[in-house]
């Protein structure tokens, strides 16, 4: 198997209209697709960053709320790119989202913070 990248990340979330502000208008991600599915309830709406990746924002009715804290097995976070994570930080705050204090990544020397979506979905800043 030769494995050439990710093609997208699949979020639900538990307001629909809520997420899809925050992942478009608050990260600035654009929308590729949109569509609801009349026979499952159901919004799907493909965002897409700048270099390709896509994330698959569904909606559905009543889904039970994410284990975020302590750590579940599974996903444990998506982390994006940005090129000035103080800027960035400042941007999420200036919205009123909490941001984590930035980090030093031990291993690469990078810094990083977290923060999250509007389902507690840990969402990371990885400065490049």
């Amino acid at each position: 198997m030769h494995i050439s990248g990710i093609h997208h990340v699949a979020i639900i979330a538990s307001d629909y209209q809520r997420s899809k502000h925050f992942y478009t208008e608050l990260l600035g991600l654009a929308i590729v697709a949109e569509a609801y599915r009349e026979q499952r309830d159901s919004y799907k709406l493909d965002l897409c960053t700048p270099d390709g990746v896509q994330i698959e924002l569904f909606s559905f009715p009543s889904p039970p709320p994410r284990v975020s804290r302590p750590e579940a097995c599974g996903l444990r976070h998506l982390a994006f790119r940005v090129p000035d994570l103080d800027a960035a930080a400042e941007e999420l705050r200036d919205h009123e989202i909490a941001v984590e204090d930035i980090r030093i990544d031990e291993f690469t020397g990078k810094r990083f913070t977290f923060f999250a979506d509007p389902d507690g979905l840990p969402l990371e800043l990885y400065e490049q």
